[in-house]
């Protein structure tokens, strides 16, 4: 099992519109052709839509727009936790729900879903963020965590790769000029 699938990987809005929905159940989704299933972004909220059942919104980090959704439901998931556990995460998901302003800096952590072919953000997480520098430095991570990634995954192919049995200098110099 690929290590990236069970953590929140730094993306901006860019890399979440770029990724591939593989067909399963429940769906799978590549970044760079690798399954992930959870993410990490921090942007502005610029459309929020509450219902009875969750609140919809979006996160600008100026690459695109996020969509997200929070569940204010929990009863659905009532079979898989404790009432304990599922009371706690329905008062957490209505004080998020309060926080999440238009025009406010926000970081979201959660896994992807699809709805209706969309790529979404279901949120586990909300940070209302008080310092600007947040956002830049999200791109630098996000930007800093994608090359080195990139770099990690770059591979020679076996017969460029120099080796001293080949019997070949791995260095030739043209000394004739």
């Amino acid at each position: 099992m690929d290590p990236i699938l069970s953590v929140h990987v730094k993306l901006l809005a860019v890399d979440l519109l770029s990724l591939r929905i593989q067909p399963s159940d429940p769906p799978t989704f590549t970044h760079n052709s690798r399954p992930v299933s959870r993410a990490e972004t921090l942007g502005v909220v610029v459309s929020r839509e509450r219902k009875d059942k969750f609140l919809k919104f979006l996160v600008d980090d100026g690459t695109g727009c996020i969509p997200c959704i929070l569940w204010l439901n929990h009863h659905m998931f009532a079979s898989r936790f404790h009432p304990i556990d599922l009371e706690l995460k329905m008062q957490m998901a209505l004080e998020y729900a309060e926080k999440i302003q238009l025009g406010i800096l926000v970081s979201v952590r959660g896994r992807f879903t699809a709805y209706r072919g969309i790529i979404q953000i279901t949120v586990a997480d909300v940070v209302v963020e008080r310092d600007p520098n947040m956002e830049l430095f999200h791109w630098m991570d996000s930007i800093r965590l994608s090359r080195q990634y990139n770099d990690a995954n770059k591979k020679l192919p076996p017969q460029s790769i120099p080796t001293l049995d080949s019997g070949k200098n791995p260095v030739q110099f043209d000394l004739k000029k």
